[in-house]
């Protein structure tokens, strides 16, 4: 006997998976994310479609005759680099402090021929000076890349203590509080800035505010941008210190037209 084929719907051939949605990120921030095109809530950049792999573009450094001239490698071919995205309004940020962790300095160099940025730093003195170079170069990921500046005999190590008193600069009164109040490191802490008056206040460079803290052995150097600002009287930022030491807090905000820099000490201790 020979069975007749049953009747029934024609076999589907199977779907592909749909793709999963493009995730926009900020390049400086990579915290902050979005679901299509916009820009970073704590420093104002652009999002970028997905996530890329950092990599680190070496730069050559020389000093002389007071002049700091610097050039970013290429990774790959050791070539120069001629294009940079800007970051905060600006080609490139140096920030430079002093072994003592008095001096401190947010400067901008130049791009000139050949790709070197140069750049006159007013030094106070002879000796060792730790630097975080903060820039993007066009097709890489941003970069922060801490030297070191010797143009003396290096001096001992800075002697700090606890200082969260009140600061006064420029047109602005700055109080400091954190959470928690003894900070441990690796664990997040959060900073709170308290500016007095509040009226007038101004993103500087593109952000509510910019932070910089440096261990007192110049090993660690954190560049920071606020989580939570709105233009109001507190800014929070949060950072995590990666270990036991005492840290020299430099934060500057901008009020009618001028910047101030209040600067902290914040010992930080080891998780018991």
């Amino acid at each position: 006997m020979q069975l007749e084929p049953q009747q029934g719907a024609p076999l589907q051939p199977p779907q592909d998976p749909p793709e999963p949605p493009v995730l926009w990120v900020c390049p400086m921030d990579p915290d902050v994310r979005g679901k299509g095109p916009g820009k970073c809530a704590k420093c104002g950049m652009a999002l970028e479609p997905g996530i890329r792999a950092p990599v680190e573009y070496p730069v050559s450094m020389q000093f002389n005759n007071g002049e700091i001239r610097l050039r970013v490698l290429h990774p790959e071919t050791g070539k120069p680099v001629r294009r940079f995205q800007v970051v905060h309004e600006k080609l490139f940020h140096l920030f430079l402090v002093g072994q003592d962790l008095d001096y401190f300095a947010h400067e901008h160099p130049q791009l000139g021929s050949g790709g070197v940025f140069r750049f006159r730093p007013a030094l106070p003195k002879p000796g060792l000076y730790r630097l975080l170079l903060d820039f993007y170069p066009e097709g890489g990921t941003p970069q922060m890349i801490p030297k070191t500046l010797i143009t003396g005999p290096p001096g001992s190590t800075a002697k700090l203590e606890r200082d969260l008193s009140v600061k006064r600069g420029g047109n602005l009164e700055v109080t400091l509080s954190t959470e928690p109040p003894e900070p441990i490191a690796a664990k997040k802490t959060l900073l709170f800035f308290s500016l007095t008056p509040a009226d007038g206040l101004e993103q500087y460079l593109g952000a509510w505010g910019h932070l910089l803290a440096a261990s007192d052995d110049l090993v660690d150097l954190i560049h920071a941008h606020p989580a939570i600002a709105d233009g109001g009287p507190v800014v929070q930022f949060n950072v995590i210190f990666p270990r036991e030491a005492v840290y020299r807090i430099w934060v500057q905000f901008q009020r009618q037209g001028k910047v101030t820099t209040a600067a902290f000490t914040v010992p930080v201790s080891h998780l018991k």
